[in-house]
């Protein structure tokens, strides 16, 4: 069984690597999107929103894994972080600088490819 990763700095490149799929980002861009909107809705509407809002997120992101990264999402191992890499990915998308960030990973940490 392969050691557990230390820290979220550790973790971070990992969690690049298995997001090197720009549709798979895309669609956890998607799936982020809707659970924000959940948490503003359950906020203004009703708390029921709530409920949507991990099937919104996981939905999408689990559908960019096994359809078009094919790999298994590093949610089930590592859940705390990968909602963390998750709101930091979304960042970076939203200032459109993922794309920079996976080129920078990749060179700088083949290994985890």
């Amino acid at each position: 069984m392969a050691e557990r990763l230390g820290s979220y700095e550790v973790f971070w490149p990992f969690y690049v690597a298995q997001h090197s799929n720009r549709t798979n980002r895309r669609l956890h861009f998607i799936g982020t999107s809707l659970v924000l909107v959940a948490v503003v809705a359950s906020a203004l509407v009703s708390l029921v929103w709530l409920a949507a809002a991990p099937m919104a997120g996981y939905g999408f992101a689990w559908v960019g894994h096994f359809v078009f990264q094919k790999n298994r999402p590093a949610t089930f191992t590592y859940p705390l972080w990968s909602l963390r890499g998750d709101f930091k990915m979304f960042r970076l998308m939203l200032l459109g600088k993922m794309d920079a960030e996976v080129e920078r990973v990749m060179r700088l940490h083949p290994a985890v490819a």
